[in-house]
């Protein structure tokens, strides 16, 4: 067994910027990168751009730093771009941590930001990684709508059952999205648009699917002994958690997609690191990677917040919902907001620091202080996945 070494309580937030997500087509990558430090700063008023002592950029769109250094005239302060698929954006903050917590510089800025709608393309456009000869040539839509039949065949859940779920998931994150005014889509389509929408793959339709968007977002870090010199809500790390799964599925007959182990592990350490026995009571809500419904579903289960098989109940109680008993993507999540890839990790932080200082708005959750974020990345089968947990006090 893995055994990851804790960082609780060592460092925290103390301040969080993000764009409006979507087609923006007026405004460049450097554009939402400037927008995105500027409002982070801007909740710092202590701080200045000269105090940042280093930064971790996460986006597909580049292979260095430079365009950050080229956006903010940082002056050869140390700025390392980085990436790991859709979990990009937590992946730049959780780097951005360690360096605080090792004591490598005293205040760091993670940053993620994406221009994927002036890419020419439909999708995600990523470059082929380096591989030994053989890979799946299947859709991202079409691995994920594997999940449906192999969890209906599992536990026993009717197609049309199944389907009522799925839509009630898209329903559920469009419902808070459009209480959101930074997302992408603020609009409401009903059960019977989603349920009707033109089929993908599988049983997935458009409306299970999250949408492609630019956008930027990005969290300044400090330790957190020096955390409340600088706001008056800092937001603690309790557990940061990566797991890399060796990519077997894909190839393997007997693969379960009812599952992502990588996600399984990650919420295991994450877990162990906060002193968490019992999420699904110990969590007051989670952001999750929702970028097609059905994974929505099977995340429910691997987080620990519905036992096995009965996440499809949970979710058609409204357990989920935002008045449920723990909410999930309270912001619209990535079917909503959209998922701009390096920056959608830290836009579910965004919605933890907006939480858990009160100050969500219409969508503020009443009396939460532990929330926890799950990005993913890649596959069934062939995915990296990110767990983080955070608390609006130490200890």
């Amino acid at each position: 067994m893995i055994v990851s070494k804790s960082i609780k309580d060592s460092v925290a937030v103390i301040g969080m910027g993000c764009t409006q997500f979507g087609e923006l087509w007026d405004k460049s990558a450097t554009d939402l990168m400037i927008e995105a430090v500027q409002e982070t700063l801007g909740v710092v008023p202590a701080l200045e751009l000269n105090d940042l002592d280093a930064y971790w950029l996460g986006t597909m769109g580049s292979n260095s730093g430079l365009p950050l250094a080229k956006a903010l005239k940082t002056g050869y302060k140390p700025i390392t771009r980085v990436e790991n698929m859709c979990a990009t954006g937590s992946e730049a903050f959780r780097a951005s941590c360690y360096a605080v917590a090792a004591g490598a510089c005293d205040v760091a800025m993670a940053i993620g930001v994406e221009k994927l709608k002036d890419s020419g393309t439909s999708g995600l456009v990523i470059p082929d990684p380096i591989r030994d000869g053989t890979f799946s040539g299947m859709t991202a839509p079409a691995l994920y709508s594997m999940i449906v039949p192999a969890y209906c065949k599992k536990y026993g859940v009717t197609e049309q059952e199944m389907k009522e779920v799925l839509t009630r998931i898209a329903w559920k994150n469009h419902q808070n999205g459009s209480k959101n005014p930074r997302a992408q889509f603020k609009n409401c389509p009903d059960k019977d648009m989603i349920a009707g929408s033109p089929t993908v793959a599988g049983q997935l339709g458009v409306l299970d699917c999250s949408g492609v968007a630019d956008g930027a977002a990005a969290a300044i870090v400090v330790s957190a002994d020096r955390a409340s010199d600088y706001c008056e809500h800092p937001l603690y790390v309790k557990a940061l958690s990566i797991a890399t799964g060796s990519g077997q599925g894909t190839m393997s007959p007997e693969y379960d997609f009812t599952t992502f182990p990588e996600v399984v592990e990650s919420a295991r350490r994450a877990y162990s690191q906060a002193g968490i026995s019992q999420p699904g009571d110990e969590i007051d809500f989670a952001e999750v990677h929702d970028c097609f419904t059905p994974t929505e579903l099977v995340l429910m289960e691997d987080l620990g917040f519905s036992e096995r098989g009965s996440g499809w109940r949970d979710a058609l109680a409204g357990r989920f919902d935002l008045d449920g008993d723990l909410p999930v993507n309270p912001d619209g999540g990535l079917k909503s907001f959209g998922h701009p890839i390096g920056a959608s990790g830290l836009r579910m932080l965004f919605e933890v620091w907006l939480q858990l200082s009160n100050s969500a708005g219409e969508r503020q959750i009443s009396g939460v202080s532990t929330a926890l974020t799950n990005n993913l990345g890649g596959q069934p089968g062939e995915c990296v996945s990110f767990v983080g947990i955070f608390g609006s006090e130490p200890g």
